[in-house]
């Protein structure tokens, strides 16, 4: 019995012990603690994101080139809205009535206790209306935004454009992105998200059991300030990027300029262009289908780094140093030009006869048939029976020059262009298959293409001599001016550097000699060494490309310039590149050449659109007509046609030859 009695006590104690801890812990929580409030909060707090603003971008001049505007979001909690005056309402925000009530609606099938999105990105001039009369509307509320500015009107491919978040931009985020949320879609603005978005900021109110606010809970003590984006330092010069849209207006086509010491990228045209600004704000929707789907120039191909197009004659000055590496020529070896050159059966046209001769000359005539011999001697080095493990040692080494793979440019969908090795002619022509049949390859035409950055960046290796530095368009992320480790790090391509004086000179002369191809691509005062090119384009006229760098000695800026459908390299892209160059290096076009620049401005080449119903071909102002309209289906009415497409000349797949695709052809003065 004694038993019992004891074991009762010990249980009774057992609870009351319990019992004490237990209130101990709850006084500890309600007097000491927020805890159990924060953790809450869904039912007596609410939180207000505070949303930062983005990060500006600037050129390498320190000049803005991309900032912020103030906008607001007019919010709305449906379940706390009273009978307000809703025509008071549409007039400050300058919508109708009807609008008003869609938008209340719309809001009301999101959530009815959570705060909504009811009018986005309202106005300044709204916004300071809505302030003298919000009292009136209980349950609405506005949210500070920034949007994106772009001052001088250029470079959209470029920048790029922020949008709403999508659910998919949602379930990748960790959490961070909400609906409502902006996001940098596509451009710098995609590349740079997690730099450029800063990080929201918390304001946490109080309340009440009927849903009335009583102010910041503990005084602020867990709201979270907003911390801003940080700044980008760009490689772009502004003003060298404005003059290259100005000089490719109506036209097509791309420029890359870089500093070959650096790789920074001093500008980046992608033709047709488009102002930012547009697809800024509430008419985004609109605008896009209309400037960017419905023109059917496609500016949505960002051409810089996604274009396809045979290099031509630009590619010779690469097949010279590796000639000169292997030994199988010198700068001195000569070779008879008859005006072509025969590939067994078939004839690659030179648009000279310039007889007995070398390299120097060779590259300042482009000399088809030079260049065809110095592949021969290539292939051919290990004996004829050794061509196709010749071929891929020549392509991998062609391949160091960054042909056939991307070069990670610090922006998105970049694209690596068509180099095929020997595997690939194993699959279509078995083991029979020689130098004669890959011959287009000597002259840059046929189973290679290329971007117009992969192009420009060769040129930035032959004025290093012989190395490379990944392009990038941003030199410098925050205060700090962090740059990312691959775009400081040198890319060797195993040239010996004495092998490119020869080349060069043979550059220099195509611009500066009597006999060059590129002599409308001279400055005053500034040594130019280049080489234009003629690229065949089954689809139309040919495209009209030039490549280069400047000064000779101590090369500040490496360029490449294509523009479609304009034929001989000579006479578009070389003086494009020159009047670039010289506003680089200058900071103005001088004398003559600034008329010059303002005949190229207004200079139109676009190519004409064809039917391909009827193959009906339109004239260039229709085109413009085209271009000028407000959507595609607008201007098929317009002109009576089934549909209007674009006479393509970016390829997206080259094609495939047995034999020879007739070269590039040299220019004329």
């Amino acid at each position: 019995m004694e038993q019992l009695f004891n074991r009762k006590y010990i249980i009774q104690g057992l609870f009351i012990v319990i019992a004490l801890i237990l209130l101990a812990k709850l006084f500890y929580i309600q007097i000491f603690s927020d805890a159990a409030f924060v953790a809450a909060e869904s039912n007596v707090l609410k939180k207000k994101f505070k949303y930062p603003a983005r990060g500006a971008i600037l050129d390498r001049n320190m000049k803005v080139i991309v900032q912020n505007e103030p906008v607001y979001d007019l919010m709305v909690i449906p379940n706390e809205v009273k009978s307000f005056d809703t025509l008071a309402l549409a007039n400050a925000l300058e919508i109708s009535f009807d609008d008003v009530r869609k938008s209340l609606k719309k809001a009301k099938a999101k959530s009815n206790y959570q705060s909504t999105p009811f009018s986005k990105q309202i106005s300044v001039q709204s916004y300071a209306r809505l302030q003298e009369i919000m009292y009136r509307f209980p349950g609405f509320s506005t949210q500070d935004r920034t949007i994106r500015h772009y001052p001088d009107s250029v470079a959209g491919q470029l920048f790029g454009y922020v949008k709403e978040v999508s659910q998919a931009d949602i379930d990748k985020s960790d959490g961070y992105y909400r609906s409502g949320d902006y996001i940098g879609k596509s451009g710098l603005e995609r590349s740079y998200e997690e730099v450029l978005r800063g990080e929201k900021g918390v304001v946490n109110t109080v309340y009440d059991a009927r849903n009335t606010p009583q102010g910041s809970y503990a005084n602020g003590k867990y709201d979270v300030n907003a911390v801003s984006g940080e700044r980008l330092i760009s490689g772009i010069d502004i003003d060298v990027q404005k003059l290259g849209e100005e000089l490719m207006q109506n036209k097509v086509g791309a420029v890359v300029a870089i500093e070959p010491s650096t790789g920074e990228i001093i500008s980046l045209v992608s033709s047709p262009g488009y102002d930012p600004n547009i697809l800024v704000g509430k008419g985004f929707g609109n605008n896009y289908m209309d400037f960017i789907v419905g023109n059917p120039y496609r500016p949505s191909l960002v051409r810089p780094i996604q274009g396809y197009y045979p290099p031509g004659s630009s590619f010779k000055p690469i097949d010279a140093l590796i000639a000169l590496q292997e030994g199988v020529i010198d700068p001195n070896t000569t070779f008879n030009c008859p005006g072509y050159y025969m590939a067994g059966n078939h004839k690659v046209k030179c648009e000279h006869v310039d007889g007995n001769i070398a390299m120097r000359r060779g590259i300042a005539r482009s000399c088809n048939t030079y260049f065809c011999h110095v592949f021969q001697n290539l292939i051919t080095k290990n004996g004829m029976k050794n061509q196709r493990q010749t071929y891929q040692e020549w392509r991998d080494k062609v391949a160091k020059f960054g042909f056939g793979s991307k070069l990670d440019i610090d922006m998105p969908f970049e694209r690596k262009g068509y180099f095929y090795s020997a595997d690939h002619y194993d699959k279509i022509y078995g083991k029979r298959w020689g130098y004669t049949t890959v011959i287009s390859q000597a002259i840059g035409q046929g189973e290679i293409t290329a971007t117009p950055l992969q192009i420009a960046n060769a040129m930035a290796i032959i004025a290093n001599r012989g190395y490379y530095i990944k392009p990038h368009l941003i030199k410098g992320m925050g205060d700090k001016k962090l740059v990312k480790k691959e775009y400081v790090t040198k890319n060797y391509v195993d040239i010996d550097p004495k092998y490119f004086e020869p080349v060069i000179d043979g550059m220099q002369e195509a611009v500066n000699s009597a006999w060059g191809t590129a002599t409308l691509s001279r400055i005053p005062d500034i040594i130019m060494c280049g080489k234009t090119g003629t690229v065949q384009n089954p689809h139309g006229k040919n495209h009209s490309v030039f490549i280069g760098f400047a000064p000779r000695d101590n090369p500040k800026i490496a360029i490449a310039v294509i523009v479609e459908n304009a034929g001989y390299g000579s006479t578009y892209a070389a003086p494009i590149a020159s009047y670039m160059v010289e506003k680089y290096l200058k900071r103005t076009v001088t004398g003559a050449r600034a008329n010059q620049v303002e005949w190229m401005k207004g200079q139109n080449l676009l190519p004409p659109l064809i039917d391909q119903n009827k193959k009906l071909k339109l004239t260039k102002a229709d085109s413009l007509t085209i271009k000028k309209a407000d959507s595609v289906k607008r201007v098929k009415d317009s002109l009576k046609i089934k549909s209007a497409v674009i006479k393509q000349s970016v390829s997206t797949k080259p094609a495939m030859n047995r034999t020879v695709i007739v070269g590039t052809k040299p220019e004329t003065k």
